[in-house]
């Protein structure tokens, strides 16, 4: 009878551990229903979403960036502008832009409707681009370069942690590509638009090409953001054309991956108490600071119809001469975070366009003639695969809640940004036609992005062997801790114990 107490005895022990396994799966991933649910939900955020953030993001740079075609169509002429005067011009936008980051992210979190407050911005920087083609004097331009800044702010940081609240870190890197070739094709398209402006639309109805310019692209954008607000979903859980199901699915996909609940603390205070959270983790400041360097290296895309002009070609072929490099960026730039997307790797993504850049940076300062030079934009150029990497790195590593992440995304953003005020000073008309001094400040922007990006790979993995240990050890964890955990238990319908051991399953990407 003992032995027989003792044989029930492990029988019993050995169905508890199975449940306890088997909850232990249930909780760190998806069933194989959610996962066919998963797939189908999957296509049709890519298929809605994708789309919308691509063409806004290339109307953004669009919009912004027709000061420096406009430049060309005889901008200066019209307004009596120096060269000082133009780079002011370029470098005052990004005063409003950084100033409404973080305010503005917070916000958008806080309301939680992001077709309405991004649609709105939309439309409103459509509106001032549109209204820039009446201006008559440089104090003028300089004011509405100012207040597009601002209505700016809102998008770009927003979409990142839009998209941050849709996808999993094993699928970010690669949105954020997709993402940000909006801002390629920007520079592909604007100039062939542009281009095509200064060819058809000069003097027409007594007005300048450049005017042209930004009243047909503002227009434009106008129209785009009442799209946004009409069309674009919110979040998984209120998107109405999610079935009980798949919005189940979305929500617990996201809770699997951030080894948490992907919710805030109720009440408004949370976006503030978010903000302090983004604010005290260090890799906030590390992201920003290598941001900084991608966005100071890359900063040459605002003069690049002034750097393909220095081939020798007229202003017409110059802007056409903007397009094959950025068409060309737009396929490897996709391919490159598909791949670090597949192997889970940000590091080794985020270094590898680095020599490639430098020597891009090193042939336009040191050769003539017109094949090399050329060639050198291309490598110049892969400089901004970084950029999607950087975000998909960081969209795995600052963790949940969201406003923690709307405030980081928002800070990171700001400071990055802050580069283009100063990196516009850098290009001088007396350096042309090699702009050695602006180009040997992008290698060792690109320098420091290295290092920066180093620090962080060695910090994450030192991390990850301490969430390693500990698994292993009893550990006591502090009230916040605890609050989250309780948190992602009610959400998630287990009990703390559990959602523990749902956190104990994460680790950082490296």
């Amino acid at each position: 009878m003992a032995a027989d107490g003792i044989i029930r005895d492990h029988e019993a022990m050995g169905e508890k551990a199975e449940l306890a396994h088997e909850e232990i799966v249930h909780l760190t991933e998806l069933t194989p229903q959610e996962k066919i649910l998963e797939k189908k939900l999957l296509r049709r955020i890519d298929s809605i979403i994708l789309p919308f953030v691509i063409i806004v993001y290339l109307m953004n740079y669009i919009d912004r960036n027709n000061y420096a075609s406009a430049k060309l169509q005889g901008l200066m002429a019209s307004l009596h502008m120096n060269d000082s005067q133009y780079q002011t011009g370029l470098s005052i936008l990004f005063v409003g832009y950084i100033l409404m980051q973080v305010p503005s992210n917070l916000a958008l979190n806080y309301i939680g409707r992001p077709s309405v407050y991004i649609g709105f911005f939309v439309a409103a920087w459509g509106l001032v681009s549109a209204l820039t083609s009446q201006v008559k004097s440089y104090g003028a331009i300089i004011a509405c370069r100012f207040i597009l800044g601002i209505v700016e702010a809102p998008f770009f940081a927003g979409i990142l942690f839009y998209l941050s609240s849709w996808y999993t870190k094993k699928e970010l890197a690669l949105r954020m590509s997709i993402f940000y070739s909006g801002s390629l094709l920007s520079g592909a398209f604007g100039n062939l638009i542009a281009a095509g402006i200064l060819s058809g639309l000069e003097d027409a109805r007594g007005m300048a090409a450049w005017q042209w310019l930004y009243i047909i692209e503002g227009s434009i954008t106008i129209f785009v953001g009442i799209l946004i607000m009409l069309f674009l979903p919110d979040f998984p859980e209120n998107w109405r054309l999610l079935s009980p199901e798949m919005k189940a699915v979305a929500m617990r996909r996201l809770a699997i991956d951030a080894a948490e609940a992907d919710s805030d603390e109720s009440g408004g205070m949370s976006q503030w108490r978010g903000a302090k959270l983004a604010f005290t983790d260090k890799r906030t400041y590390l992201f920003a600071l290598a941001y900084m360097c991608v966005v100071a290296a890359t900063g040459f895309q605002y003069f690049f119809p002034t750097l393909t002009k220095t081939l020798g070609y007229s202003n017409i072929i110059s802007l056409l001469l903007v397009a094959p490099p950025y068409v060309f960026m737009v396929f490897y730039s996709i391919l490159h975070n598909h791949i670090s997307d597949k192997f889970q790797k940000r590091f080794i993504f985020y270094v590898i366009p680095i020599p490639i850049s430098i020597v891009g940076f090193i042939i336009f300062m040191t050769t003539s003639s017109f094949g090399p030079r050329y060639l050198s934009l291309f490598l110049m150029n892969f400089a901004f695969c970084m950029i999607a990497t950087i975000f998909g790195w960081i969209g795995s590593t600052i963790a949940r809640p969201p406003a923690k992440r709307a405030a980081a995304y928002a800070f990171i953003n700001s400071i990055g940004n802050s580069a283009s005020i100063w990196t516009a000073y850098t290009y001088r008309a007396q350096d042309a036609p090699h702009y050695r001094p602006a180009l040997g400040i992008c290698i060792a922007m690109l320098g420091v992005a290295f290092l920066t990006g180093l620090y962080l790979y060695v910090d994450l993995r030192s991390e990850n062997k301490r969430l390693e240990r500990l698994e292993n050890e009893d550990s006591i964890l502090s009230e916040r801790d605890l609050r989250r955990l309780q948190k992602t238990a009610e959400v998630e319908g287990i009990d703390v114990a559990a959602a523990r051991r749902l956190q104990k399953g994460f680790r950082y990407v490296l």
